[in-house]
């Protein structure tokens, strides 16, 4: 809302009253609506969204740095947090503050903040960490890929390097990764064109990579559910072809056209078809 003002910072000029202004002008942290109570930003236990996850930031490290918001309660490093989608405890050996290029140990983090949580594949976007609470906090909608693709590797010997790397960039956001049912290779979807082109450079740069991208059969993509039991095994059973699994295992129906969806819609009535999925809705017991 202001360029001039956030502009000064550019010269180095200004910075610290830049920092202090934003302390006096921002709002105070909100509360936070999860699945079975509104978390207050007051409330005395610690609880904690990932909404960010970046890999590679020192690519000699291969390190990987899930961004999680305090929402309430206070963050102490050492202490153990319960993570609500496996249920099990997370140690917080090192969270760290970042600052522009700069990084510390955040020895103490309230809620407002923003922490890095050095972990290999264990935090996912959309996951929750709490004291012991069994809560799930709205999760970041996933959306329906428009682009479907399939990942042509130039070099055979490296498919074990590419199918990590590709785990890795679908846990981050960049892309989104489906496994077909029948075995065939792995299939990834994104919403624009210039994602793809992220892909590609990533793998290049950052796992030594060089691929290219083949055109797929299917170009619609649905999550599926059943209230009635069986109904989906069913539906799996029928399609094998045309049914893929997602990073968290769930069920999507690849279709070639709209006109193909509104068919197998129109044949089973019992399935839903969405187009937007919910991270992590469903909480460990």
């Amino acid at each position: 809302m202001t360029p001039v003002f956030f502009g000064s910072a550019l010269r180095n000029f200004g910075v610290r009253d830049l920092i202090n202004a934003l302390g006096d002008f921002a709002p105070p942290p909100r509360d936070q609506v999860a699945d079975t109570r509104t978390v207050h930003a007051t409330d005395d236990k610690m609880t904690a969204f990932v909404f960010k996850i970046q890999a590679n930031m020192d690519p000699n490290h291969r390190d990987r740095i899930a961004f999680a918001r305090i929402c309430s309660g206070k963050l102490e490093r050492g202490m153990k947090a319960r993570l609500s989608r496996t249920g099990k405890q997370l140690g917080l050996t090192a969270p760290q503050f970042f600052f522009a290029s700069q990084r510390q140990l955040a020895d103490t983090a309230y809620a407002g903040d923003v922490v890095g949580i050095p972990n290999h594949g264990t935090l996912r976007i959309g996951d929750t960490l709490t004291e012991g609470e069994q809560l799930v906090f709205q999760g970041v909608p996933n959306f329906s890929p428009e682009i479907l693709r399939r990942v042509r590797l130039e070099d055979a010997m490296k498919a074990k390097k590419l199918k990590e790397a590709l785990q890795q960039m679908a846990e981050e956001g960049v892309v989104q990764l489906f496994s077909p049912e029948d075995g065939s290779p792995a299939i990834v979807g994104v919403v624009g064109a210039l994602q793809l082109d992220v892909l590609k450079e990533r793998l290049q740069g950052e796992y030594g990579l060089p691929v290219s991208f083949e055109m797929a059969r299917f170009s619609v993509c649905r999550w599926i559910s059943s209230d009635k039991p069986g109904e989906i095994d069913r539906f799996v059973t029928a399609r094998r072809g045309d049914i893929a699994r997602d990073l968290d295992g769930d069920p999507v129906f690849l279709a070639q056209d709209g006109f193909s969806l509104n068919y197998e819609s129109e044949r089973w009535k019992d399935i839903k078809m969405v187009a937007i999925k919910e991270y992590h809705v469903a909480k460990a017991a």
